[in-house]
């Protein structure tokens, strides 16, 4: 009880290191919004049950409802990885080419987002440790300073320098208190962060891979005699294939 008293007297106006300690604590309260923001940005865009969701987008794929998966990738807002794999889903006719490039480019602008911030939490970390270690100094200078009054009993010099000891490391122990905390949180949003992205590649080159094996299936057609005597005329998409016989459509087979 008396520790904390002496360490909430540190707050008082008339101690040395009263502005260091309010500096700190004006340090900490920054750190502290940006945690909040990243857990809550995490909690609602990061997406917890990204498996169950890509289950149910490959099971519109292998069904050919590329728009059935887009709008299931709507349904889930803002979230990361619904918007790029919609992206891909977007260039689902236009080749493999086409849906890596739009993946990558949509993965570009949305991982930014998952880091956005965090690297502030190292920098409060080292920040609130210098002000504690300046405010020592400082609070030491002062009660040097004073102890070396003439006209003081050795007694009480002895009384003033601890006295300005204890005040001093008070800004020490506050800076600390703050920094750690501070570095055990950036290093798990790290590695949070880190987690997403590589999920986020595993489902875009499992998407890619989807939509590119669906580009290319195997049809059969059988042209009569006839046809090829008359001669044959083909028109090739990437959403379906015509056949014509002097300028007759005979057959034609979407992709």
């Amino acid at each position: 009880m008396e520790f904390l008293s002496t360490f909430l007297r540190a707050f008082n106006p008339a101690e040395p290191g009263m502005l260091y300690m309010w500096a700190i604590v004006l340090v900490g309260l920054f750190g502290l919004v940006i945690i909040l923001e990243r857990f809550l940005f995490l909690f609602m865009h990061a997406q917890s049950n990204r498996e169950k969701f890509f289950k149910s987008l490959m099971g519109q794929v292998s069904e050919s409802n590329i728009e059935g998966a887009k709008k299931l990738c709507e349904s889930a807002g803002n979230k990361i990885l619904p918007k790029i794999l919609k992206a891909g889903l977007i260039e689902a006719d236009s080749g493999a080419e086409r849906i890596q490039n739009a993946l990558d480019e949509e993965t570009l602008t949305q991982l930014p987002r998952l880091e956005s911030n965090t690297a502030y939490l190292s920098t409060v970390s080292n920040v609130s440790t210098l002000l504690g270690l300046m405010g020592t100094i400082y609070g030491l200078i002062v009660a040097f300073a004073a102890v070396g009054k003439p006209g003081i009993e050795a007694a009480k010099k002895s009384e003033l320098l601890a006295q300005g000891i204890s005040a001093a490391m008070n800004t020490t122990l506050l800076g600390l208190a703050i920094a750690i905390p501070c570095i055990l949180v950036f290093s798990y949003l790290s590695a949070r962060s880190q987690s997403v992205a590589d999920e986020v590649e595993e489902y875009s080159i499992r998407l890619l891979n989807a939509l590119t094996q669906r580009s290319y299936k195997t049809f059969k057609y059988h042209i009569k005699t006839e046809h090829i005597q008359d001669g044959l005329g083909l028109h090739v998409t990437n959403k379906n294939i015509k056949i014509f016989s002097n300028n007759k459509l005979l057959k034609e087979i979407n992709l």
